[in-house]
């Protein structure tokens, strides 16, 4: 334990940390390893989540909120004037469009898009807290918190972004998009720190990120006997990101020649009337099983004997440590930050290729799974949530340690 937080606690002091973020009422991968970490550090810190979420919406037996003393606080902000909003829009579309994007005029577009009514308004909200560090969850709350920076000075401030580089300003990004990547990298620097998911991604920024990795966020369930034939993949089904289109198809392929194996596929969002489609134009009601969201998740990774990932894109590919965490092999795209969390362990396919990923299917039944599942348990160790948010506590503390 750093010395910095061995004095703290001795002194009867304890750090006071906010957690900045769209929504921890809601069923989500961020919201869900911003709550774990947050009641991890909630054991020696004080902490407090401020979200844009509804009062009438808490429910803090929502990922087990409730075994931890937190304060939960709201906030909304107020219209902005119709004609200030025209103003910003008309330099907004400047900026995107037509401007050199450099310093100044990035910062004329971080207020432009955040206006100074509510820039002083969150800034107000922060300040009353009086808290020693906050963190913007995800990238654009923490560009609106680097566009408080003055109004918070003295406070430790850092950015946690959950999506991956790509992801964010890639071509075809339904986030944010190339034309606003160096906006969010000068805009980002403000920060005292900013922490990303995985070592590719860290080289793929401009200036320094440090690289903490998500934690296992669940307990898990019994491990897998691997005797179902069950292939599971799990996820929100939003626009192309999961991929689950391209598990369908891939599984239709494989099914060709697989009298045996089935599907399960747990999620809920806007692409399942399409996934349902696919299922039924396919002939593969019998084979291919879409499931709602649960609390136990744990039972259909117990139940499974094979993991697929196949994303598009990940920021960190949290499902890979879950299922391991549960003795299942994994099949997955071939994408950094798998490489990253499982190595060698993986049968990699490549991004969008669905032949490649039925190969990989058929290839993941014939494995030595007693092997394999003893492998897997071995690597999601290392996600311990004591290993990773001993990491969080030495970030958080650092700058005490060095005065």
């Amino acid at each position: 334990m750093e010395l910095s937080i061995i004095y703290c606690i001795f002194a009867g002091m304890k750090k006071r940390i906010c957690f900045l973020t769209d929504s921890i009422f809601s069923i989500g991968g961020v919201q869900r390893v911003t709550a774990v970490i947050a009641k991890e550090l909630a054991k020696d810190c004080d902490v407090t989540i401020l979200s844009f979420d509804r009062e009438d919406q808490q429910d803090t037996s929502l990922y087990e909120l409730n075994e931890a003393d937190i304060r939960y606080r709201f906030f909304a902000y107020r219209p902005t004037p119709a004609w200030k909003r025209r103003m910003c829009k008309a330099y907004s579309y400047l900026f995107r469009r037509i401007l050199p994007q450099n310093r100044f005029t990035s910062d004329l577009y971080a207020h432009s898009s955040f206006p100074s009514e509510k820039r002083n308004e969150l800034a107000d909200k922060l300040r009353e807290g009086g808290y020693d560090t906050i963190i913007g969850v995800h990238a654009p709350l923490a560009i609106r918190l680097a566009a408080c920076k003055r109004q918070l000075s003295g406070v430790q401030l850092i950015g946690w972004i959950h999506n991956s580089y790509e992801a964010l300003f890639g071509k075809g990004s339904t986030y944010i998009g190339p034309e606003l990547r160096k906006h969010y990298e000068y805009q980002l620097q403000k920060l005292d720190k900013t922490i990303v998911l995985s070592h590719f991604d860290a080289r793929r920024y401009s200036f320094p990120t440090q690289v903490v990795y998500n934690p296992l966020t669940l307990r898990p369930g019994e491990p897998s006997k691997g005797t179902s034939k069950k292939f599971l993949a799990v996820g929100r089904f939003s626009r192309l990101h999961k991929g689950f289109d391209l598990l369908i198809e891939a599984f239709r392929l494989f099914a060709q020649t697989n009298q045996e194996w089935t599907l399960d596929i747990v999620g809920e969002g806007v692409e399942e009337p399409m996934y349902r489609k696919l299922i039924k134009e396919y002939k593969l009601e019998g084979r291919v099983t879409i499931h709602p969201f649960t609390c136990d998740i744990q039972s259909y990774y117990s139940d499974a004997q094979i993991y697929v990932l196949s994303s598009r894109w990940e920021g960190f590919g949290l499902v890979l440590v879950e299922a391991m965490a549960h003795g299942l092999p994994v099949v997955s795209s071939d994408l950094p930050t798998s490489h990253e969390i499982m190595g060698d362990f993986g049968l990699y396919f490549s991004v969008g290729d669905v032949k490649g990923l039925a190969s990989q299917m058929k290839q993941a039944t014939q494995l030595d799974w007693p092997s394999k599942s003893k492998q897997a348990l071995a690597i999601a160790r290392q996600f311990d949530i004591g290993t990773i948010s001993q990491q969080w506590r030495q970030l958080l503390f650092a700058s005490e340690s060095s005065k």
